[in-house]
């Protein structure tokens, strides 16, 4: 069976009628092969897709890596020959291939950055980890539940190779600094939170291709947007219990929405609202979360450092209390390079890595059961949404008015 992979890739040198053969051989394989010790080495990484994001933010944090000797980049693929062969030559990468698996059985990389369309990242990300490296790839990770469990099956058992996804909100200080104090329980119990993420994106935008469909981007803004802040919330509150949604379609042409709301209650008890929006001139990235001693805000874009959160405590708070919430120490920005030292050392240690298998799940659920309330008018509660659920397989879950037309439904 040939996948979406061939959409990036080149034509693979393996035989379709040998490949699902092969399959439940290389799961048992890839399941007693020990994990290939870094220790006294750099990290072989490789990067695929080579668009803005690659060249942007995933080149600049490996080679920052490089750098300090901890990574080595040997090579970048694209189905686009000529943008391979610039980004090669720019970022000073030694190899440049069109053919994805070609540069797995060639390079060996430890590590691969996947950059692509998010239609493209299930598959990408199982030939990776079926060639034994370990995967960071940007969000939204894939566009199911289905999909995201059937990557995750093809991780590794013991020591990786793991998939992880690039949230970098939840690295850097300012992040750090507050999950520890909402954990420890420093500021009181969690009581009320909003999750803001209102940008602002024209026609000439969702003029690409790709984007504003279900097939090739998954969702709408509440997928593709404001996921960084919903993930960083979940992070900061613990595991969310139900929500109940609406979304709109009101000014884009789109066949996902381009705004929506949410209620969301957590396991705690706390309770959120979330807002996703690309309508918004007036952009803004936003969470505050008041505790019964302070209130914790953080507001900022598309990335946050130290002078982006702001603690305000309640009158009856101590000095001393108060100084310990607003020191946040040495100033790590949020950033591609944070979570990616993050990851090479979870790699070296043989461990789980943060936002990967089910710390990396809850953002998707939650967003999935997002999209199921919104369609069917219900509240949503964690952990119902699974195999035999329309929205497991589609975030749209098939809904009228949702749900993409046919041919036949068109012209009728």
């Amino acid at each position: 069976m040939r996948t979406s992979r061939d959409a990036t890739t080149s034509k693979t040198t393996e035989h379709e009628d040998t490949e699902n053969a092969s399959n439940q051989y290389e799961s048992a394989e890839r399941e007693s092969r020990p994990p290939v010790p870094l220790d006294g080495r750099r990290i072989k990484a490789a990067v695929i897709g080579t668009g803005a994001i690659a060249s942007g933010s995933h080149l600049p944090a490996l080679a920052a890596l490089a750098a300090e000797g901890e990574v080595e980049i040997v090579a970048a693929v694209d189905i686009d020959a000529d943008a391979v062969k610039r980004f090669c030559a720019d970022g000073g990468v030694p190899h440049g291939y069109t053919d994805l698996d070609r540069m797995l059985a060639e390079q060996h990389p430890d590590l691969v950055s996947i950059c692509t369309p998010p239609t493209l990242h299930r598959d990408q990300t199982v030939a990776a980890l079926r060639a034994g490296a370990w995967v960071w790839c940007e969000k939204p990770p894939v566009p199911t539940l289905a999909d995201f469990d059937s990557v995750e099956a093809e991780e590794g058992t013991e020591g990786g190779p793991y998939a992880s996804i690039v949230f970098q909100h939840r690295f850097g200080s300012g992040a750090r600094h507050v999950r520890r104090l909402i954990a420890d329980g420093a500021m009181g119990r969690p009581l009320v939170a909003h999750c803001q993420t209102t940008w602002y994106r024209n026609a000439a935008y969702y003029a690409v291709p790709w984007r504003g469909k279900w097939e090739t981007e998954g969702g709408g803004p509440a997928m593709g947007h404001g996921i960084h802040q919903m993930d960083l919330l979940l992070d900061l509150l613990g595991p969310w219990s139900e929500v109940r949604a609406m979304a709109g379609r009101l000014v884009h042409d789109v066949q996902t929405e381009d705004v929506s709301t949410a209620l969301v209650r957590f396991e705690s008890g706390a309770l959120a609202t979330v807002v996703n929006s690309v309508l918004s001139p007036d952009e803004v990235s936003r969470i505050r979360i008041d505790c019964e001693h302070a209130t914790v805000e953080l507001t900022h874009l598309y990335g946050h450092s130290n002078e982006n959160w702001r603690i305000t405590p309640a009158p009856d708070a101590t000095a001393e209390d108060v100084a310990a919430w607003q020191d946040f120490g040495v100033d790590v920005p949020s950033s591609h390079l944070a979570q990616l030292r993050d990851l090479v050392a979870s790699m070296r240690a043989g461990e789980r890595p943060r936002s990967s298998g089910a710390d990396g799940r809850t953002s998707l659920e939650l967003i999935t059961a997002l999209y199921k309330s919104a369609f069917t008018d219900v509240t949503v509660r964690a952990g119902e949404i699974g195999p035999g659920d329309p929205y497991y397989t589609a975030l749209h879950g098939g809904a009228p008015g949702w749900a993409p037309t046919t041919h036949e439904e068109a012209s009728a």
